[in-house]
């Protein structure tokens, strides 16, 4: 019998995570995150180095910034995914964030980072190093009782 549970043990570890898949999805999953975290990254440092004309801006783009790191590296993904994904959708929707045209863009990251909260991290990730799959090998089960009827 083989059971995958969380390090709780209270609920099964599918409840938390859809999948944890290797090979060409867990690759596309890496991918996905990677192709989604690197622009946030680039856009959270090109913040650091102009100056600030809008701090709101600013701290949102870091937050973008810093959250898209923790998810490069697959930690804590649907949490983290949610976040970006509010943070896009703020910047997306407000008028004095995203300079013209710049909308959809943001808006687009956050469909794609409700996407990687949907599937979960994949295989090549911190969450699947933490909360894997886990495998209980319980044996033999057949033994003779201690004391006979």
């Amino acid at each position: 019998m083989q059971i995958a549970y969380a390090e709780d043990g209270n609920e099964p570890l599918q409840l938390r995570f859809s999948t944890f898949p290797d090979g060409w999805p867990g690759a596309g999953l890496l991918l996905l995150r990677a192709s989604v975290t690197l622009p946030l990254i680039y856009w959270g440092l090109a913040d650091l180095s102009r100056t600030v004309a809008n701090a709101i801006a600013t701290f949102s783009d870091l937050v973008a910034g810093v959250a898209a790191l923790v998810l490069l590296v697959g930690l804590w993904t649907p949490v983290t995914a949610a976040l970006i994904a509010i943070d896009e959708l703020w910047i997306g929707f407000s008028a004095t964030f995203a300079p013209q045209g710049e909308h959809w863009v943001h808006i687009l990251f956050a469909a794609l980072c409700v996407s990687l909260a949907m599937l979960g991290p994949g295989a090549w990730s911190i969450d699947a190093r933490r909360f894997g799959r886990k495998v209980f090998d319980i044996g033999d089960r057949t033994r003779t009782p201690k004391h006979p009827l």
